[in-house]
């Protein structure tokens, strides 16, 4: 009888008199690939931080390779060969890939950097990572500093790798690479668990799915013998109908017209060329295109966060009718005309909220401008928070709880919330869905179509083609800083927008 990787018997954690975990009993084996499924805050991180020492467990047994074992740091969980890739990288920026991979290990005070390297290379060779061991960090991408720590956890010998959304924020060729490596991985007998919100990826991935449902261990089921709605309703509870309710358009009006947009970044690359489109009130205007296309660069620069250097953004006053010139004004001033941006970022702390106030305080960050003299007035803000939480079901135990100890889905919710709270004529929402649970993902998705209802003009970047066909009226499609076609999402297909994904523009022309 095969004796797992990786058993939990009884796995309970408390925060307060919250229980994050509750009598969770899994099991994962080597060579095997396992996915822990549940909603946001159903502590799915909860319990590999205690498999991998960050917490200790209140009560329950952890054993490897079938003997109890205590791990009370992970220092103690590499001695057991288990290595955890956290959401949030823990690298050091000025350093290289060796020299982070390598920091920390006991080599008598000295570190050969030549051999490291070389081990770097090896470990990447096995199983098929593409990286450069003298790359500095801080010129590392989303999906090279990943890469940098799934080695460091192989390099100190790791048999078991627990990875915490490690998709979030990969393109879908990243993600397909990563995928690939993973594989290689357990055909070479390691053991992976893997947290993903998203359900296609379980299905590809994994041999088995072990489901949370607030903290409680539901069941473990083999993942050829089930499917998306079955998967669903173990996480939630109750059959969830998974279905974007898209509503007509009512009497359109021109809203947003964006003409002749050029842009640059930081760098003094330019990233935006002659981006020409018009937004309409009432209608959802979704943006494809592969990522690092624009598509950020684009909305910050209609929200006043990126200096425009030719053409314009217009802005029709659906009040007056007058035009408003978004050129000539402050971000403050195009918040203040109801143009809103949400845009969910890799690190979701950094923009926009602060970790250490809670969903009160955080609502009024938005609103302490408009306080008279040196007071602020907390009931509107208290009203709003509790909407927010209310709406959007975030898990906190309370409004003043701070949103940084929170998950960082539900971190998410009250971004976008806040937003969206403030009734803006202009939403603009870039990954509002990234990291969040399907149940949540669809709470959002309806919330966007009823702005559109109230007859606000939506633009929304998503990563998911299938929703922006199910959601969004028009689908305007960016490659490489240039519009490649505007598409009516009713008739349009996949490989459509795929192929204008891929289109090279003459940008000579």
């Amino acid at each position: 009888m095969k004796t797992p990787a990786i058993e939990l018997k009884n796995i309970t954690k408390t925060f307060g008199s919250n229980y994050a975990n509750k009598d969770v009993c899994l099991s994962v084996y080597n060579g095997e690939i396992l996915s822990i499924l549940g909603e946001n805050g159903s502590g799915k991180t909860t319990l590999l931080n205690m498999i991998s020492g960050i917490y200790y467990p209140d009560s329950g047994q952890i054993f490897v390779n079938g003997e109890e074992v205590t791990i009370t740091s992970p220092s103690d969980a590499f001695k057991y060969r288990i290595g955890m890739i956290h959401q949030h990288f823990k690298l050091v920026d000025v350093f290289t890939a060796t020299e982070n991979i390598i920091l920390g290990l006991e080599d008598n005070g000295k570190y050969d950097l030549k051999k490291a390297s070389e081990k770097v290379k090896e470990i990447a060779d096995q199983y098929g990572f593409e990286i450069d061991p003298n790359k500095k960090i801080y010129d590392m991408s989303v999906s090279e500093k990943q890469t940098v720590e799934i080695i460091k956890v192989l390099y100190r010998g790791a048999d078991v790798l627990m990875l915490d959304e490690p998709t979030a924020v990969l393109t879908p060729q990243e993600t397909r690479k990563l995928f690939s490596v993973m594989k290689r991985m357990k055909e070479d007998g390691k053991a992976l668990i893997i947290i993903t919100h998203k359900l296609n990826e379980v299905m590809e991935i994994s041999d088995k799915v072990a489901v949370l449902r607030k903290g409680e261990y539901i069941g473990t089921v083999d993942t050829a013998n089930t499917n998306e709605n079955e998967l669903t309703e173990m996480m939630v509870g109750q059959k969830v109908v998974l279905h974007i309710d898209r509503s007509d358009p009512v009497d359109p009006q021109d809203r947003l017209i964006v003409a002749h947009l050029n842009c640059f970044n930081d760098e003094g690359l330019k990233v935006l060329h002659d981006v020409t489109f018009t937004a309409k009130s009432g209608e959802i205007l979704g943006v494809a295109g592969i990522a690092g296309s624009g598509q950020r660069e684009l909305l910050e620069t209609i929200a006043g966060l990126q200096p425009m250097v030719t053409g314009g953004v217009q802005y029709i006053n659906p009040e007056t009718g007058g035009i408003e010139f978004l050129r000539d004004k402050t971000p403050l001033e195009i918040r203040e005309l109801g143009i809103r941006l949400s845009f969910v970022p890799e690190d979701r702390l950094g923009m926009g909220l602060v970790g250490n106030m809670g969903t009160t305080d955080n609502m009024l960050l938005r609103s302490y401008l408009k306080g008279k003299g040196m007071f602020l007035h907390k009931d509107e803000s208290k009203k709003l928070a509790k909407k927010v939480i209310n709406e959007l079901e975030v898990v906190t135990p309370d409004a003043e709880f701070p949103v940084r100890k929170l998950s960082g889905g539900n971190v998410q919710k009250v971004l976008v919330g806040r937003e969206i709270a403030a009734a803006p004529t202009v939403f603009m929402a870039a990954y509002p869905v990234r990291g969040l649970d399907i149940n949540s993902s669809y709470l959002i998705y309806n919330l966007l179509d009823e702005q559109k209802r109230n007859g606000a003009a939506v633009i929304f970047v998503g990563e998911d083609l299938d929703v922006l066909i199910a959601l969004c009226d028009r689908i305007l499609v960016i490659g490489s800083g240039s519009v490649t076609g505007i598409v009516d999402a009713r008739t349009t297909t996949k490989e459509e927008i795929g192929l204008l994904m891929t289109k090279e523009v003459n940008k000579n022309a």
